[in-house]
């Protein structure tokens, strides 16, 4: 799998963010709700990538600097047809480099029990829980999760992963 930067308003980003919209539609009733901007994602306050296998996008996901200086993880998505391949977890890993790279000392992210598979990805890599934060923190379902990142004195760029 390649993983190449993309802006938020790329098609192929637009084209996974869409799938992933409908997923939250069969698992919750309705798409996620929370707010997200394009410009979140924008160098040197965010990042946004799609992973690619055989010129496909497969996956994708972003990270955007919290007020509070943590990086958030977002929309971390691998398509149905290629799970279990470990392209999410290179997501993850790429995203954390540059979020590390970018200067964020930790990352933090909101998924939900009903998403297990998930919970049980982030907790694998380390991730512990965190106080409830974001659009869904009054929601007793929400997981919140995070870890602190390694200090990286620069991001990354787009690179070829094993998968």
């Amino acid at each position: 799998m390649q993983i190449v930067p993309r802006p938020y308003d790329h098609p192929d980003v637009q084209e996974l963010v869409g799938r992933l919209q409908a997923e939250y539609i069969r698992i919750y009733g309705s798409p996620d709700a929370g707010p997200v901007s394009p410009g979140q994602f924008s160098p040197p306050r965010g990042v946004f990538a799609v992973g690619y296998h055989g010129g496909v996008p497969v996956g994708m996901g972003g990270w955007r600097l919290r007020e509070d200086g943590r990086a958030e993880l977002k929309r971390l998505y691998v398509v149905d047809e290629h799970r279990g391949k470990g392209y999410a977890r290179s997501l993850l890993a790429w995203l954390e480099e540059s979020a590390a790279g970018a200067g964020a000392a930790e990352i933090v992210l909101e998924t939900h029990e009903k998403q297990p598979a998930a919970v049980g990805l982030y907790r694998s890599c380390g991730y512990t829980d965190v106080p409830p934060f974001g659009h869904y923190a009054d929601d007793p379902l929400t997981v919140s999760l995070g870890r602190a990142l390694p200090h990286r004195s620069r991001g990354v760029e787009g690179r070829r992963v094993r998968g």
